[in-house]
């Protein structure tokens, strides 16, 4: 078997014999089609995900956590003529909640893998990325 990280050849060994990384260890491989509902895998199945998907992700998360936040506050400001029920209004503030949760677990693992979450996560940004990728 061959070591992801050094390329040394070992034989029917756990770890490599000459830089000790975990053999049965699986790098991340760029996805080809992200959707938001991958937003809401286990922490242990994102964690596997390249850093690059989970900037795309994180960036579908927000928009949507913005879209949430939009439509909350034209909820709770509605006038009372408009009759907005409260599981309604429930709704709206569970999903803002829900986005924001995962806003944070996004947000946690780039924290691990770069030192910092970026504050916007642009087409700039992610073609920077997406050339450096493919330049390795």
């Amino acid at each position: 078997m061959i070591c992801s990280y050094c390329q040394t050849e070992n034989e029917k060994y756990e770890k490599c014999k000459f830089c000790g990384a975990s053999l049965k260890l699986l790098r991340p491989k760029l996805k080809d089609f992200l959707f938001i509902e991958q937003s809401e895998l286990p922490f242990d199945e994102l964690i596997l995900f390249h850093t690059y998907d989970i900037l795309i992700l994180l960036r579908l998360v927000r928009e949507e956590r913005t879209k949430s936040y939009g439509l909350m506050r034209m909820l709770q400001k509605a006038p009372e003529a408009v009759g907005v029920d409260s599981s309604t209004l429930d709704f709206a503030e569970s999903e803002y909640r829900r986005y924001t949760a995962r806003m944070k677990v996004l947000e946690g693992i780039l924290i691990d893998r770069m030192g910092y979450k970026p504050k916007r996560i642009d087409d700039k940004l992610l073609a920077v990325l997406k050339a450096k990728i493919e330049n390795v």
